[in-house]
């Protein structure tokens, strides 16, 4: 499964690794930046890939910020996206399978980097369950 990733200022050094863990496992990665260290803002780096995933069908995401806080606010706000902010490897995968997110908040002052690389590898692997948790992921899609 493709993935878009970005990130703001505070996320800059994760969204490196993780970038660098998705292209070794021959993952189809865009990466929508930014690509130093200089202060950006989250709300419009979320827009950024939320907007490649509205005119790309298929591809998850992935957004860092310091917390992961704010970039999943700001992400939440498109239809159609259901971010969640993981801080272990139990929430990206009650996240994918029960709720069906197809964005990965993570935060970049909070999460070290061999527990973020195992919570994305855990996200993309886990499957949506689907069954019951179907019709609450309609009913989210129609708030």
């Amino acid at each position: 499964m493709p993935v878009v990733i970005a990130s703001d200022h505070a996320g800059y050094q994760l969204k490196k690794r993780l970038v660098d863990r998705l292209v070794s496992q021959g993952i189809e990665t865009e990466d929508l930046g930014p690509f130093n260290d200089q202060v950006c803002d989250y709300p419009l780096m979320a827009r950024k890939v939320v907007n490649f995933m509205q005119n790309n069908l298929g591809w998850k995401g992935v957004l860092v910020c310091g917390s992961s806080l704010g970039m999943c606010i700001a992400a939440n706000r498109f239809p159609g996206v259901r971010a969640i902010a993981a801080s272990t490897a139990e929430h990206a995968r009650l996240g994918r399978s029960h709720n069906n997110g197809n964005v990965l908040c993570l935060g970049g002052r909070l999460t070290p980097e061999p527990l973020a690389l195992e919570i994305l590898d855990v996200f993309l692997n886990t499957d949506f369950e689907g069954g019951r948790h179907q019709a609450r992921v309609d009913m989210l899609d129609m708030l």
